[in-house]
């Protein structure tokens, strides 16, 4: 026996349902996306000219109410120990010696695009 209830009928979908539809992959994907290192790199920056390190307000919808951040990877943590676990791992090793390398900036784009900003010598030197 079923019985008919008003609604617009089944809301939760099927393991998979959703892995062909292009909008929701990219969607969710940039939901998760963590941020990018020179992001990273500008907020180091900046408690650094402030003097005060990058800290939260108390947050009922950050994990562990936004006291445990991980400056390098840009992520809240429930508690004191699942960030020293974090800290452990190979994802944020990587991390931090990405942050160390030097920050990616339209100069160095320009130069590995072959557009340089000296000014050259005429070919032919001056005609007198």
């Amino acid at each position: 026996l079923s019985i008919a209830k008003m609604g617009t009928g089944q809301t939760a979908r099927k393991h998979g349902a959703r892995r062909k539809i292009k909008k929701y992959k990219k969607k969710t994907w940039l939901k998760h996306r963590a941020k990018d290192t020179d992001q990273i790199q500008d907020e180091i920056e900046k408690a650094a000219e402030t003097g005060k390190p990058i800290e939260f307000e108390y947050d009922d919808d950050l994990p562990g109410g936004g006291q445990f951040y991980c400056v390098e990877t840009g992520k809240h943590f429930a508690d004191a120990k699942a960030l020293a676990d974090h800290k452990k791992s190979r994802y944020y090793k990587r991390r931090c010696k990405e942050l160390k390398e030097e920050k990616y900036t339209q100069d160095v784009a320009d130069w590995a695009a072959g557009r340089s900003k000296e000014v050259l010598p005429p070919a032919h030197g001056k005609k007198k």
